[in-house]
């Protein structure tokens, strides 16, 4: 009977974690953790296309590396350049707040899929899946309880 009693006391322990990393917070928590870990590398990424100590000048180098090391992009790099830069900035920042989380996870999923095919097609099982992994997660969750599109869904839901 002892021996049963302590199956049962491991099943309901057992169950208690799983209902506390189910719950909406530990959700939130995760979905916030993945928001600022995309964030991150895109940010580094964004950052480092600039000139050192401006805002959004965009750097020489990074100039040179869209006309040669990635020159396969479809796109003009005269275009391509400012465009990636652009969006390394924006989509991190609205990811790290939880607004248009779905919105910018796609588009860094989008980024992702052109270094994928068109610049560093050979970093899929090193690095891009993992990308890809934390982009599919954001859409398909959302932004969770721990962001802005969250605060404004309750509010509007008092305001009606």
């Amino acid at each position: 009977m002892q021996h049963i009693s302590k199956s049962n006391d491991r099943a309901t322990l057992y169950d208690r974690i799983v209902r506390i990393a189910a719950s909406r917070l530990a959700e939130g928590i995760a979905l916030l953790l993945a928001r600022i870990a995309l964030a991150g590398i895109f940010w580094r990424s964004g950052r480092s296309k600039v000139t050192e100590g401006s805002l959004f000048e965009i750097s020489d180098s990074t100039r040179y590396l869209f006309e040669n090391d990635y020159a396969a992009v479809p796109l003009p790099p005269e275009l391509a350049a400012p465009l990636a830069t652009l969006g390394e900035h924006l989509f991190p920042v609205l990811l790290v707040i939880g607004l248009a989380t779905r919105l910018s996870a796609g588009a860094l999923l989008a980024m992702t899929m052109v270094i994928q095919i068109f610049v560093y097609p050979e970093a899929w099982w090193t690095t891009h899946i993992l990308w890809v992994a934390l982009a599919a997660v954001l859409i398909v969750r959302g932004g969770g309880i721990l962001s802005f599109e969250a605060m404004i869904c309750r509010w509007r839901q008092r305001r009606a």
